[in-house]
C-alpha cells in the first residue's frame, strides 16, 4: 500500500469525475505544478491505485436498459466448478461485477442486458457453460445512485 495524502486524494477525487482533464487544468484544479501534478499522477499509476482511465457508457441508449442482480448458489465447491465458473464469467460481457458472498448465497452477479428477454438468453447460456444448484434474479426498476467515485 502506497501513502497517500491530501494532495493525492484531491487529485484522485477529480480524476475520478474527468479524467478527460488536460494535465494543466487537473494542476491548477488541485493547485500543483504540471510537473508535480503529473509525479503524483504516475506514482499512483504504478502503484496500481489508478488502475484504468475509461468512458463511461450510457447503458439505455445502446440498449442496455435492464440491470439484474443474478444471486446463485452453487452445486458444487470443487477446484473443478470453480475453475469452469470462472471461465464462463470471464466469457460473458453482460456480467458487469462478480461478487463471492458470506451467507446463504454463494455468488452474486450484476449484469446488463437489453430487457426480460435478454436475462432468458443470458441465464440459458450461463446455465449451459456451468451447472448451478440455484439461480433466482431481481430486476432493477430504478437506479437511485450509481457510481463508481469511491469515497476518498
Amino acid at each position: 500500500m502506497v501513502d497517500i495524502d491530501e494532495t493525492d486524494r484531491r487529485i484522485l477525487r477529480v480524476l475520478q469525475k474527468d479524467t478527460t482533464l488536460s494535465l494543466d487544468a487537473l494542476a491548477d484544479m488541485v493547485a500543483l505544478s504540471r510537473n508535480a501534478c503529473w509525479r503524483r499522477v504516475r506514482r499512483m499509476e504504478e502503484a496500481g491505485i489508478i488502475t484504468a482511465r475509461v468512458a463511461h457508457l450510457n447503458a439505455s441508449a445502446l440498449g442496455l436498459g435492464l440491470t439484474v442482480f443474478v444471486m446463485i448458489r452453487a452445486g458444487a465447491h470443487d477446484p473443478d466448478w470453480l475453475s469452469r465458473f470462472q471461465a464462463a464469467i470471464a466469457a460473458m460481457p453482460e456480467i458487469q461485477g462478480a461478487h463471492r458472498m458470506t451467507g446463504d448465497l454463494d455468488y452474486v452477479l450484476r449484469v446488463r442486458v437489453e430487457d426480460v428477454a435478454g436475462y432468458d438468453r443470458f441465464y440459458k447460456a450461463l446455465i449451459a457453460r456451468v451447472p448451478v444448484a440455484d439461480v433466482s434474479a431481481s430486476f432493477v426498476m430504478e437506479d437511485i445512485k450509481d457510481t463508481t467515485e469511491l469515497p476518498i
